[in-house]
């Protein structure tokens, strides 16, 4: 019986036992199994977040590696709960509440199944319906990932069509601007991370070293316009410089070497966060 990794993301942060509480039933069903934390920083109920984080990991593990992530404001309430295999052939477990929706985007799900919580669930767990990323999704995850039981076991076919989406605005390009919207921070150092694609900006004809005008709007408010270099990474720029450059994700960032441009700015994130790019018009002097 082979064993497979086990990767846990959540919103509990690590100040209480719920996490180790996690871990705890996992090694209940094999003393041997390897976990994994992705996070367990998702800012509290922030369900596109945790759907972004699993964008950004799952495919860097191994085939058949097991996820779990729990952020689940509405526990214990009537949603459902998914087993889900992607095309990368990975499994995730999670509450059927938008958290896959970034996965289902970009990398894709093959197979889906309702995790039918009266049989997969931690044997003497009590009344409690509070913790399902204890009693339940851990619980099943270590069960998947041990070999105890097999993706086919957790419950009844779902429709992948039927998955809850959080809405998503897609990039786009018109005339010379392209346009898309700032998914996420790379959190520990304020960077922007959009969801315009490296091809998407290619159309542009920038080359390492251009200028580049860069408008963010949030809603129908402007709240930055200035210009910037595209660089490679951020030590082609001083420190204190500006800069778009493209992510490990092989999307646009926009930084400052060396500082947030997230905090100098005041910048957020999510759809209604939009950012404009183009390459900066030529200054001609007379």
């Amino acid at each position: 019986m082979s064993e497979h990794a086990l990767v846990l993301q959540s919103d509990f942060g690590i100040d209480d036992g719920a996490v180790s509480a996690m871990y705890g039933v996992a090694n209940t069903v094999s003393s041997s199994i390897r976990i994994f934390d992705l996070t367990h920083n998702i800012p509290q109920y922030d369900i596109w977040e945790a759907s972004y984080r699993l964008l950004q990991t799952v495919t860097y593990w191994p085939e058949e590696t097991v996820f779990v992530s729990v952020v689940d404001p509405g526990v214990g309430s009537e949603r459902k709960s998914l087993v889900v295999k992607t095309t990368s052939s990975h499994y995730i477990i999670t509450p059927d509440n938008g958290t896959l929706t970034h996965v289902a985007q970009d990398i894709g799900i093959v197979e889906a199944r309702y995790l039918d919580e009266t049989i997969n669930r931690l044997p003497k767990s009590g009344k409690s319906h509070t913790f399902h990323g204890r009693d339940i999704y851990a619980y099943t995850g270590a069960r998947i990932a041990s070999g105890v039981i097999s993706f086919e076991e957790v419950g009844p076919k779902a429709n992948i069509d039927d998955i809850i989406h959080l809405p998503v605005v897609q990039a786009y390009a018109e005339e010379d601007v392209i346009t898309g919207t700032i998914d996420i921070l790379d959190v520990r150092f304020g960077n922007l991370w959009t969801n315009i694609h490296h091809t998407l900006f290619e159309q542009l004809s920038i080359n390492y070293g251009d200028a580049i005008e860069v408008t963010i709007a949030n809603g129908p408010k402007n709240v930055y316009k200035n210009i910037m270099t595209y660089g490679r990474s951020f030590a082609d720029l001083k420190v204190g410089e500006p800069l778009v450059y493209v992510n490990s994700l092989d999307h646009l960032g926009v930084a400052i070497n060396q500082g947030s441009f997230a905090k100098a700015y005041n910048i957020g994130t999510g759809t209604g966060w939009r950012l404009s790019i183009r390459k900066a018009p030529r200054i001609i002097y007379e």
